[in-house]
């Protein structure tokens, strides 16, 4: 693995970062295009890794469906291939086949899918064996686990002859990724209703369109943190949208009261220093992937901050709850899991002339300490794990330094 390493930046010039399409956007919108009968247009789909596995998996419809590392496509490819009654093992790296999947395939084998563990009972790999009938129009998940489950679910729903009504159980955390996907669904086509915890969708038809998929807020991320953390300079983000479909655009909030001014323009948004506001604490629960991001920059600027909803951060790519704390420590910071789930970050009291970060083959790891160049000399432990997400990332870091 090569390691990026990072020389301390205190300040930069304005730049403009030419940000990457929304992964969870393009996957949604290629399950979508895929259940469409008609034909869609579909421009600006995610360059990363991900989303590129989704397009060759559904291109080229190999018997073995393997995902590699991605969550995502491991999820909506398993209902996608039942609902289309297709015949389909599914599987993907050692760490993918160690991320629990049976919420989902309980509901599926609920509604009528025959589906069927090749190892570990709810893990996969998994054998596909389609769909004949429905079985059901009825199904509960949990809410407080994935809720990719669900919008796997609420996906196919319009391909059931009899339609579906999902009962949500429980507290129901990344509700603004199922608003996402409902909202995806209804720009092809789709009316549903949301009434308390249940979400109803009639049998119907995709109908086809024209779709330009946004920026990523989650990428976005980044630069709002490096801007935190910086003693001064200017960034323009190119791509999001205001009113954006995604709910890591929650980031504007966090931000705005750990020193960073968003401003929005036709093209973007521009991102300026301000005073710090202070943020006593954040509950995650529906923008978990933020946490990281928002974890090292407090720890950074001296913030004191309590973080809650980031139960789920145990089952991602790596347990991220570990993670940060092995890697905060390096520089003096700590993350303190208290009663109750909840977390208190604790600043750094002294930062060292150098950090090597490990990323635990986690993009959102390598990316999330990224802002430590502005306090210190930085060691990036494999590079490459970024193109899960985010392949042209440390390019665009190299943006800074050459403006400067």
């Amino acid at each position: 693995m090569t390691a990026q390493y990072l020389q301390q930046i205190t300040f930069f010039q304005p730049t403009k970062i030419p940000l990457p399409s929304s992964k969870s956007e393009s996957n949604r919108v290629l399950i979508i295009d895929a259940l469409t009968e008609g034909e869609n247009t579909i421009s600006n789909l995610a360059e990363a890794r991900d989303t590129q596995t989704m397009i060759r998996l559904l291109r080229q419809n190999p018997a073995i469906f393997d995902v590699l590392d991605a969550g995502t496509t491991m999820r909506f490819l398993t209902a996608y291939a039942a609902v289309t009654n297709q015949h389909k093992v599914m599987t993907g790296t050692p760490r993918m086949c160690e991320r629990p999947i049976g919420i989902l395939v309980d509901a599926l084998r609920h509604i009528g899918a025959e589906i069927h563990y090749m190892n570990k009972e709810g893990f996969p790999p998994l054998a596909i064996h389609g769909m004949e009938a429905q079985l059901n129009d009825q199904v509960a998940i949990r809410g407080d686990v994935s809720s990719q489950f669900i919008s796997a679910m609420l996906m196919i729903s319009p391909l059931l002859p009899k339609g579906l009504e999902i009962k949500l159980e429980g507290k129901v955390g990344s509700k603004t990724y199922i608003e996402m996907t409902l909202r995806l669904m209804k720009q092809f086509g789709i009316e549903y209703t949301w009434e308390g915890d249940k979400i109803t969708v009639a049998h119907q038809a995709y109908k086809s369109t024209n779709f330009s998929v946004e920026s990523d807020w989650s990428g976005a991320s980044y630069w709002f943190s490096l801007l935190a953390c910086a003693d001064k300079g200017e960034l323009f983000l190119e791509g999001l949208k205001e009113n954006s479909l995604q709910g890591d655009s929650a980031i504007v909030e966090i931000m705005d009261k750990l020193g960073v001014k968003s401003e929005f323009k036709e093209s973007g948004v521009k991102l300026t220093k301000q005073k710090v506001k202070g943020l006593a604490s954040w509950d995650f629960t529906h923008c978990p992937d933020l946490a990281q991001t928002v974890a090292v920059t407090c720890a950074i600027i001296g913030q004191k901050t309590t973080f809650t909803g980031v139960e789920s951060l145990r089952i991602k790519e790596t347990d991220r709850i570990y993670a940060l704390q092995q890697e905060l420590a390096k520089f003096n910071a700590q993350l303190v899991e208290g009663e109750n789930e909840v977390f208190t970050v604790i600043p750094s009291v002294q930062m060292p002339h150098e950090v090597r970060i490990h990323t635990y083959d986690d993009h959102r790891m390598a990316m999330a300490f990224m802002p430590l160049m502005t306090k210190t000399n930085v060691f990036i432990e494999d590079l490459e794990v970024v193109n899960k997400s985010y392949p042209s990332f440390w390019k665009h870091v190299s943006f800074l330094r050459h403006e400067t």
